[in-house]
């Protein structure tokens, strides 16, 4: 099991005590199917929802734990549309649609399972009545929405090469003058830059890039072995290509990774930092990676780039060259549904490029 599902299983054992029985009975039926991210969320959603109902007075349970079947049996159209709107329109913390439309999607999901499969010891349905049935949830993400959005915000052609060689030595100029930034520049250059090109030269999803051991990588065939989101066979990790530029940046980036952070034999992560105060090196965070691709990416005039915004720029440069369903299999998505994002984005990247070679 990869070390973030390690954790979001630890944190979903301790929620489940606060749910209702019948909640922790779904989770217990979900838990085969669903990685414990995914059921941790759910949980979450259902903390905000019971919540929402204890405040508003539409049950009388001192916690969420106490919420009764009958709360939900007895539930109005109007409550759900309220419990929308709370989601919509709360001052602190507003939600986007795709937010909302996930957390109603959580709300089916249990309905769902208490109305129609989990039964009582007389064999009925737990849920006698179902209002979330009644809900309709739009679909949010269409892959032409997606890649519309996208348009502009991502990498393409020579700058996936650009980012990554300012990663190196670009932004070393930039922040030269400024004593702490440059000494951070100078100790984990070659790191960071490892880590951008490996995306942009694979595809790899942030926390694959966590999850990453030293012996997950087979440089000689320019293969990762890694555990891919979704892929509930824990035993098996999936081997996924990488182009020969990322080669030599993780050559060098393994000749620096013992020396360069003081990294102990027992710490097997790939991508190692040493934070401040600490004599040895540990493995890198999710949330310092995102971090740092922000940084660089702010300085390179690209303000709007995320680490999953390389993802994307691999994606769509990978599809110009291949079908969907390698880009499928490259990316480890579900279907081909998701990757069709990439087709129309390119439909503007191949029309500028017909446009470039008339002009030449």
């Amino acid at each position: 099991m990869s070390i973030q599902k390690q954790s979001d299983r630890k944190h979903l054992e301790l929620k489940l005590p606060s749910m209702p029985w019948f909640v922790q009975q779904f989770i217990d039926y979900k838990l085969p199917d669903l990685s414990p991210s995914t059921l941790l969320e759910y949980v979450r959603d259902y903390e905000s929802f019971f919540g929402w109902l204890r405040t508003e007075g539409l049950s009388e349970a001192a916690s969420n734990a106490e919420i009764t079947l009958l709360d939900l049996e007895t539930l109005h159209m109007d409550s759900i549309v309220g419990y929308r709107l709370h989601l919509t329109t709360r001052t602190e913390g507003t939600n986007s649609k795709i937010t909302v439309s996930r957390k109603l999607s959580s709300l089916r999901s249990l309905f769902h399972y208490l109305s129609q499969i989990a039964e009582d010891e007389n064999f009925y349905p737990l849920l006698k009545r179902n209002i979330m049935a009644k809900v309709e949830i739009k679909r949010i993400h269409k892959p032409k929405d997606t890649a519309a959005r996208l348009k502009g915000k991502i990498l393409e052609e020579d700058e996936l090469l650009e980012f990554v060689g300012y990663i190196l030595e670009g932004y070393g100029h930039d922040v030269e003058d400024n004593k702490q930034a440059y000494y951070a520049f100078q100790l984990n250059r070659e790191r960071d830059a490892c880590i951008a090109g490996l995306i942009l030269n694979s595809g790899l999803r942030v926390s694959e890039i966590v999850n990453m051991n030293t012996d997950d990588l087979d440089l000689g065939n320019k293969l990762l072995y890694v555990f891919r989101k979704g892929h509930n066979d824990e035993t098996f990790k999936t081997p996924v290509y990488f182009r020969e530029q990322a080669k030599d940046d993780l050559q060098l980036y393994l000749s620096l990774r013992q020396s360069r952070y003081n990294t102990p034999k027992k710490e097997k992560a790939l991508f190692v930092t040493k934070p401040n105060g600490s004599q040895e090196g540990k493995r890198m965070t999710k949330r310092a990676i995102q971090a740092m691709i922000i940084k660089y990416a702010k300085r390179f005039g690209k303000p709007y780039l995320t680490v999953h915004k390389l993802r994307h720029s691999f994606a769509t440069d990978y599809y110009l060259q291949n079908d969907i369903y390698k880009t499928k299999e490259q990316l480890g998505h579900a279907s081909t549904e998701t990757t069709e994002v990439y087709a129309h984005l390119t439909d503007k990247t191949m029309s500028e490029a017909i446009e470039r070679r008339i002009e030449s």
